[in-house]
């Protein structure tokens, strides 16, 4: 493939980057779902030099990265600066949000810390596909704002019916639900693409969290 249509994001193995982004990330660590389920962390993440990068680097015609990584400062220390590092399968989110989008007519808007948050973001209790870089939380749609059991309901039953597998929460207060944005995953995805570094460190003990 041709320079000219490289898609303009470095990937990184994150097994070695420096400990600090490590020890945000967690690369290729088992963590454990709310069911109990171990889940394994992303390896590879695309890297974003600067702001300027994610505001410039479309991930589909509608969707742009920075979108989809803004968080505050619950998040960990390493990822309040650049670089920073989204795991690959974002690439895929936004790619299945166009056809929502499509769907829905009108804009789509994500939430703060409703994109990805890495494993140590504050607000993270056991895994959350918001790690994995395969969910979002959106607070309004066009001019409606999701944060009743209509707008809710209406929106996520579009988001199964335009995205295959995709996962929506329930309207509630309970744990596990949300009364006041819409939340769309593709489950725990691993994305490794073609230009992935050659795997020859293995996972070993690096594979479950402490």
């Amino acid at each position: 493939m041709g320079e000219a249509h490289r898609f303009p994001l470095r990937i990184v193995d994150g097994l070695r980057l420096e400990k600090p982004m490590r020890d945000a990330l967690l690369p290729g660590r088992v963590l454990y779902d709310d069911g109990g389920q171990p889940r394994t962390l992303p390896r590879y993440f695309y890297e974003i030099p600067s702001w300027e990068h994610a505001l410039n680097v479309q991930l589909s015609t509608n969707f742009a990265l920075w979108e989809f990584i803004q968080t505050d400062v619950r998040e960990a220390a390493p990822l309040r600066t650049f670089p920073r590092y989204v795991p690959c399968a974002v690439t895929l989110l936004a790619l299945a949000l166009e056809r929502f989008r499509a769907g829905a007519g009108t804009f789509v808007h994500i939430a703060a810390n409703g994109g990805y948050r890495s494993p140590r973001h504050a607000i993270n209790t056991n895994a959350t596909t918001h790690s994995w870089g395969s969910a979002v939380n959106i607070y309004r749609i066009g001019d409606v704002f999701l944060d009743d059991r209509q707008a809710i309901d209406r929106y996520a039953a579009l988001a199964r019916q335009t995205i295959p597998g995709g996962f929506t929460r329930e309207y509630g207060s309970a744990r596990g639900a949300t009364d006041d944005h819409l939340h769309i995953d593709l489950g725990y995805v691993l994305s490794v693409p073609h230009d992935a570094p050659a795997d020859h460190l293995g996972f070993g003990s690096e594979r479950r969290a402490s």
